[in-house]
């Protein structure tokens, strides 16, 4: 994996997270070197879904509320049924979402996230891909939505589901690459 020295990385999740969903894009995009931060809009810890049954906590960094687009290089949003679910009626994630597109920065969503940019109305007309029970929700939405372990278009990076983790963390540190190096062109 590339080197993403520097760059800071919002990870958008509440309780219900799927775990490994989490879990795995923090570890790997602190391997590659960017300093990554659980936003999320409850306090202290957060609980993932492992599976079929609650998982491990994940401490908060940053509240929802003191979370700014131009403080972070991308955002992530984790899957699972739940974390999205709940995010989705949150009018402050869905703004944070959508405040990310406009500001073209890199945006990763997996399995059920993409309910999170179909909620912020920026999923119309872009290739993508979600976990299967969505596919319809995405055409619905206007996603050209495609079976692939990871569809990228301009800075929009989906993937499908937990075996799709290690391709799904490979493009985010490309496109932040791809949008650092655009922004210092411009």
């Amino acid at each position: 994996m590339s080197n993403i020295a520097d760059a800071k990385i919002a990870i958008l999740a509440t309780h219900g997270f799927e775990q490994s969903e989490l879990l795995v894009p923090l570890k790997q995009l602190r391997e590659a070197g960017a300093r990554v931060d659980v936003v999320s809009p409850e306090q202290s810890s957060i609980t993932g879904w492992d599976t079929d049954t609650w998982g491990e906590q994940v401490d908060v960094d940053v509240d929802l509320d003191s979370a700014k687009v131009d403080a972070y290089d991308a955002l992530v949003l984790p899957g699972g049924q739940i974390n999205p679910d709940l995010l989705r009626v949150d009018d402050r994630a869905v703004r944070l979402v959508r405040d990310f597109a406009a500001a073209s920065k890199p945006i990763a969503a997996i399995c059920h996230a993409p309910w999170m940019l179909i909620e912020a109305a920026v999923i119309d007309g872009r290739e993508a891909t979600s976990y299967k029970s969505i596919r319809t929700d995405m055409i619905n939405a206007g996603a050209k939505w495609r079976d692939d372990a990871v569809v990228v278009d301009s800075g929009l990076v989906t993937s499908r589901n937990p075996g799709d983790l290690d391709a799904f963390c490979s493009k985010i540190v490309e496109e932040i690459e791809a949008s650092r190096q655009d922004r210092e062109a411009a």
